[in-house]
């Protein structure tokens, strides 16, 4: 594939992303595919349908696979495609399947909601994940999901209508403000918190090209504030030996690796090591002058030259001693 020279790396990001991939091949293969297009990759949604049959009325139109035994949920069509087929299909507008990047769906994976637990999910929208959850609930137990802005809750409600989600109250609030009301009201504490939270999206080159030229160092330095306190007034509405995963779709250090540092600093959580169908590496121990917590190794990176994925990042965490 040619590359479009108004998608390049700024200086500075290819810098980093070499710090983080020292290994010259490594980093080639990196620089190589983050020009190409992701894969077609769709999620069954197991409300509706089972795989089985969904794989049976797909097989007829494209050529679908299920690249992952233990997770037959998610399929991988290899046909080549029209733009928009796979959104248009009848199949999609029933609400049969999702379409979802295969790294976006690790973080639900993660997570592993079970059938009439209590689960928030902080930054819900466009509602990938919470349907996900869903599904994982078989529609059961009660999720919470909460985004700020009206258009994108408007999003994630045509999502969850479309894909029969009954289990789901939407809310419309800052992540901080929420957690701190709920605090307050001395509401029921949640078993899981799912914290995918907004980032720099570094993770998201090939779908997202535009991302090389909006990439602002300035800007992942503010992300990184905002999500630390993000992560601490989530923490507060987590019961004891509840789960929270925190999940970005990029590779900046700041955004990941620090955040994590800074929880297991500050709050009674230890991380919990993570078993997902995609390759990942080990999170790094330091960045630049700053050194991390030492279980910061047990949360996962996912890099697109691993897996033909976008990249992403995961972490898991237990909730030790309940936050007064």
């Amino acid at each position: 594939m040619t590359k479009n020279p108004r998608y390049q790396m700024k200086p500075l990001f290819e810098q980093r992303m070499q710090t983080l991939l020292p290994e010259k091949k490594d980093f080639d293969n990196f620089s190589k595919i983050i020009h190409q297009g992701p894969e077609n990759f769709i999620r069954c949604n197991t409300i509706k349908i089972s795989p089985e049959k969904l794989l049976e009325k797909l097989e007829s139109k494209w050529q679908v696979k299920q690249p992952f035994p233990k997770f037959p949920e998610i399929l991988l069509v290899t046909s080549d495609l029209k733009p928009g087929e796979l959104g248009n299909a009848l199949e999609h507008l029933l609400g049969y399947y999702y379409i979802q990047e295969i790294s976006s769906m690790m973080s639900v994976l993660a997570l592993d909601p079970q059938p009439d637990e209590f689960v928030l999910d902080i930054c819900a929208s466009p509602g990938s994940k919470t349907t996900q959850a869903a599904a994982k609930m078989q529609n059961k137990g009660t999720i919470i999901a909460n985004d700020l802005k009206l258009d994108r809750i408007k999003i994630l409600s045509t999502n969850l209508e479309r894909c029969g989600v009954t289990n789901t109250i939407t809310t419309r609030n800052d992540a901080i403000s929420l957690c701190s009301s709920l605090k307050k009201s001395n509401f029921r504490k949640f078993d899981r918190i799912l914290l995918d939270a907004p980032c720099s999206g570094e993770g998201t080159l090939r779908s997202s090209p535009k991302t090389l030229l909006m990439w602002n160092q300035k800007v992942i330095k503010k992300l990184s504030r905002q999500q630390k306190k993000f992560i601490a007034f989530a923490f507060k509405c987590l019961k004891e030996g509840g789960t929270l995963v925190y999940s970005t779709c990029t590779h900046a250090p700041e955004e990941n690796e620090e955040v994590v540092s800074f929880a297991l600093e500050n709050f009674p959580v230890k991380i919990e090591t993570l078993s997902l169908p995609l390759k990942c590496r080990e999170g790094i121990s330091q960045w630049k002058e700053k050194k991390f917590h030492k279980d910061v190794e047990k949360t996962c990176r996912i890099y697109p030259q691993d897996n033909n994925s976008e990249g992403f990042f995961v972490s898991k965490f237990k909730l030790v001693e309940e936050i007064a």
